[in-house]
């Protein structure tokens, strides 16, 4: 048999030779495509300094405008982008099988969220530095009611879905009602500020689905990072899409550290920078310490995903330890987005 324009077959090696192209060729994978398909921009680096400054091309299918991030070491974990609802303007509806956690940048407006069969729509406000969860394949639209433009900036499990699924219209259009994850309580987006213990490891953690403004909340004392540190985990929505929000006082530092999983860190009040090193300098693996600048306490906010941590891409810095600013710039409002290397 011969190969054919239409097609090719298998040979097999002869003797004293080596079966393949001798390489692995990475091909994309399904959520690199479906970014493509998106028709959007997607930043690529260790970090975006302000997120209100990356470039905004229109997307049909949300309605709004919008880019892509894609720090490195997040590749396969979990989604990051960047939307833009015009002023008096709303985003189309939609749904979908990943979870979504959403931070306001900018801008004032209302969330309606609903299950397939709900009369009634559940409808909560947010402003500049409000965080919310959209539950697991709810119908939710989000509308802008400033006459500017709103920025949201949303944290997706998008990656790990359509990795596996690689079928973006049943992640779309999937009737399954998730009633576990959103039953449809009338208080299901009243903001919780009592404090309990995370199953996991016994840290400060609050079980809502909505803060208001994570910029000024009050934050529960730590003490693990430096002393003075707080620190506390919204648990949203039964989501596994873990994150926790940490405030840094001023001139102390993040003792160095080092986890598996790629975390993302949103600067959103404060400025300081980040130093990372390759394990040949100390310690073992990328290891990583912050420290917040004397002007004001520095208050990062982190999403990284409890599970899907295999399969990463494996970053690291050079052989001299490299000083990453998370100061949001000038006198702009944060957030300042970067990535920390994994081990």
């Amino acid at each position: 048999m011969h190969d054919t324009p239409d097609g090719a077959h298998w040979h097999e090696p002869k003797a004293g030779e080596n079966a393949g192209f001798g390489k692995f060729k990475r091909q994309p994978l399904p959520y690199d495509r479906f970014m493509e398909a998106e028709g959007l921009p997607c930043y690529r680096g260790i970090g975006v300094r302000r997120v209100q400054d990356l470039p905004l091309v229109p997307w049909p299918r949300l309605g709004g405008r919008g880019s892509f991030i894609q720090l490195f070491g997040t590749e396969g974990l979990w989604g990051l982008y960047v939307v833009e609802l015009p002023g008096a303007g709303a985003l189309n509806i939609e749904r979908h099988l990943y979870e979504k956690v959403v931070l306001v940048v900018e801008g004032r407006g209302t969330t309606e969220v609903w299950q397939e069969g709900q009369t009634k729509r559940h409808v909560f406000e947010w402003q500049k530095g409000s965080l919310f969860t959209i539950p697991l394949n709810a119908y939710h639209r989000i509308i802008n009611a400033a006459s500017s433009p709103a920025l949201l900036l949303c944290g997706t499990t998008a990656p790990n879905v359509m990795n596996v699924l690689d079928n973006t219209d049943f992640i779309f259009n999937c009737p399954y009602t998730f009633g576990e994850r959103f039953s449809g309580a009338e208080d299901f987006f009243k903001p919780n500020d009592d404090v309990e213990p995370d199953p996991i490891r016994g840290l400060a953690m609050r079980r809502t689905n909505l803060i208001p403004d994570i910029v000024n909340c009050d934050l529960p004392l730590d003490n693990r990072r430096s002393p003075g540190y707080r620190r506390v985990e919204p648990a949203m929505a039964k989501n596994r899409f873990y994150l926790w929000i940490g405030q840094h006082e001023t001139g102390r530092y993040s003792k160095a550290h080092k986890h598996a999983s790629a975390a993302v860190l949103v600067c959103v009040k404060g400025k300081g920078y980040t130093y990372t090193w390759p394990e040949i300098l100390g310690q073992r693996g990328p290891v990583h310490h912050r420290l917040a600048r004397p002007e004001q306490p520095a208050r990062p906010q982190t999403g990284r995903a409890r599970r899907a941590a295999l399969g990463l891409r494996r970053h690291r810095s050079g052989q001299r330890r490299q000083r990453h600013s998370l100061s949001p710039g000038g006198s702009g409002d944060p957030p300042g987005v970067r990535g920390d290397p994994q081990a």
